[in-house]
C-alpha cells in the first residue's frame, strides 16, 4: 500500500513528470523510507485532490502522476474541536487522534479553570508542534485535509470566531449528569452538508458556569454525551465518533 504525503503544490496533468519540492515530504520519501525507482507514493495536492505518482528519479526526487484517486475520507459536515487548555501534553494526544477522527479544525484557549498557563513565545511553538503532529495523523489516516491548528491568548479570542459557524455544541458536564441526551442528536440532524460545526470541551476541571452562560448568549447549545463522566481528553474523541457514525454509517 502506497504511503501518502502532502507536497503542497497544484496538481500536474495525468502523465506529467515533476520533482517533489517539499523538503520534509522528499526528506522523508526518500531518505527516511529510502523509497525506490517504481515505487508508488499517494501524494495530496495545494486543492486536496488526491493521486498515485510513480517514481522516476530517485537521485532527482521525481515522479510522475499517474491515476487520480477519488477522496472519501472527509466527513460531509466541517466539525472544529475547542476546548480549555489542558495539563501537560493532553493536547498533542488529542489534536492526532481528533485528526484521524476527521476534525477539520483543532482550537484551543485558556479557559477560567485551565490549569495549563501558556505565555505567547510557548502559544508559538506548541501551535508549531501540533501543526506537525496533525500533518502527520493527516497522512497516516489518509485524509486529504490537514485540520487548521490554532491557539488563542485568550477566550474572547476564540468566541469572536463563533458567527462563522452553523451549529455551536457544548460539551457539558452538568447536561451529562441531568441525562439530557436528545440536542446533540437533534443538533446534527439539522445539518447540511459542508457546514460548519463547533463543538467545545472544558479542560480537566471542566467549563465554568459563567463561561457556559457567555457561550449560549452567543447561540451555543449545551449537550450531553451519554450518562458517563469522560476525561477532558476522552469527550473529544467521543463526539467525533458519534458525529463519524452519524453522518458515514447510520445517515
Amino acid at each position: 500500500m502506497a504511503n501518502q504525503y502532502f507536497i503542497f503544490r497544484k496538481m500536474p496533468e495525468l502523465g506529467e513528470e515533476f520533482i517533489i519540492e517539499d523538503k520534509a515530504a522528499a526528506h522523508h520519501i526518500f531518505t527516511v523510507m529510502r523509497a525506490d525507482f517504481g515505487d508508488e507514493l499517494r501524494l495530496v495536492f495545494a486543492d486536496e485532490k488526491v493521486a498515485l505518482a510513480e517514481i522516476t528519479d530517485v537521485n532527482q526526487h521525481k515522479v510522475r502522476l499517474v491515476k487520480l484517486l477519488e477522496n472519501l475520507t472527509e466527513l460531509s459536515v466541517k466539525v472544529t474541536v475547542a476546548m480549555g487548555f489542558p495539563k501537560g501534553d493532553k493536547l498533542d494526544f488529542i489534536t492526532e487522534k481528533v485528526t484521524e477522527l476527521g476534525a477539520y479544525e483543532v482550537w484551543a484557549a485558556p479557559f477560567k479553570w485551565s490549569v495549563a498557563k501558556w505565555d505567547n513565545k510557548k502559544l508559538s511553538k506548541k501551535q508549531e508542534k501540533l501543526s506537525k503532529i496533525a500533518l502527520g495523523a493527516a497522512e497516516q489516516s489518509r485524509r486529504a485535509h490537514i485540520p487548521q491548528v490554532q491557539l488563542f491568548e485568550n477566550l474572547s479570542a476564540l468566541t469572536e470566531k463563533f458567527s462563522e459557524f452553523d451549529q455551536i455544541l457544548i460539551a457539558y458536564e452538568e447536561s451529562a449528569k441531568s441525562g439530557e441526551h436528545s440536542t446533540f442528536l437533534t443538533s446534527l440532524s439539522k445539518m447540511k452538508t459542508a457546514q460548519k460545526l463547533l463543538i467545545l470541551f472544558g479542560p480537566e476541571g471542566g467549563i465554568a458556569p459563567e463561561e457556559i452562560e457567555k457561550f449560549e448568549q452567543l447561540g451555543a447549545k449545551s449537550i450531553g454525551l451519554g450518562p458517563r463522566i469522560m476525561r477532558a481528553e476522552t469527550a473529544p474523541l467521543y463526539a467525533l465518533s458519534a458525529i463519524s457514525a452519524y453522518f458515514e454509517l447510520f445517515k
